[in-house]
């Protein structure tokens, strides 16, 4: 029996955990349709581990979206800063790579959103003149374990400049994904502050979070409507309790 234009439409409607071909992401979590592109002179590159898989709430593939030449690899180790970013790089001491170390951008006193440091932890000297020549960053994107993963995996990360960030207020995640320091940042609000810093563009800070924003807000969308793509966080474990047990 021939169906009727209403069940053939029905048919041709895009089931919401299919995925966007462009983000990856599960239709109904998917913000495309508003990413704005940003024209900038900072190359991004974001380093994503092979087993990040937080599709729904993970933000790297976001980000490079609003950039023509930001590149986004998936794996474990390049050889080589060029090889990693697919193109020659001449000096990747003018690359600066978001250190996970213990230092925080609070300890030294200083207001700046973004602090260059040395190998051995400490701020450098000449900071306006270090951030100034900086032509391109590295971002590591995971859990803070993965991410640890990526760093000691790639030697040559030792010859790119150490930046931490000092962030004015936790998370736009919340509680829809914990982080495990106070100054963990999803990846689109790292490169938010890292670009719109370096480059003295509050334009690009704010486009990214607006995006982010967006992304967040339909996530909590499907969570009232379709639980099932969206599961609420585990509860901490109370490890004092265990311990006691």
């Amino acid at each position: 029996m021939p169906k009727n234009a209403d069940e053939s439409a029905a048919d041709k409607k895009p089931d919401a955990a299919e995925d966007c071909r462009r983000c990856h992401k599960p239709l109904a979590f998917c913000v495309c349709d508003s990413v704005e592109p940003i024209t900038n002179r900072t190359s991004l590159l974001i380093l994503q581990h092979p087993q990040e898989q937080d599709r729904a709430l993970g933000t790297a593939r976001l980000t490079a979206l609003h950039f023509p030449d930001a590149v986004l690899k998936i794996g474990l180790s390049w050889p080589s800063l060029s090889k990693a970013l697919g193109r020659p790089v001449h000096d990747p001491s003018r690359w600066a790579v978001l250190y996970l170390g213990s230092a925080r951008a609070d300890s030294f006193g200083t207001e700046s959103a973004i602090v260059a440091i040395d190998r051995k932890g400490e701020m450098e000297d000449d900071q306006r003149g270090i951030l100034s020549d900086i032509e391109g960053i590295v971002l590591l994107d995971g859990t803070w374990s993965q991410a640890k993963a990526l760093w000691w995996r790639n030697a040559w990360m030792l010859k790119c400049q150490r930046v931490i960030l000092g962030p004015r207020r936790p998370s736009r995640y919340g509680k829809l994904r914990r982080e495990p320091r106070r100054d963990g940042l999803a990846t689109i609000e790292a490169a938010a502050m890292l670009l719109a810093g370096l480059e003295s563009r509050p334009d690009i800070e704010t486009t990214l979070l607006a995006s982010f924003e967006r992304m967040l807000a339909k996530y909590r969308e499907v969570q009232a409507t379709m639980p099932e793509l969206a599961p609420r966080p585990k509860p901490k474990r109370d490890y004092r309790r265990r311990k006691r047990a």
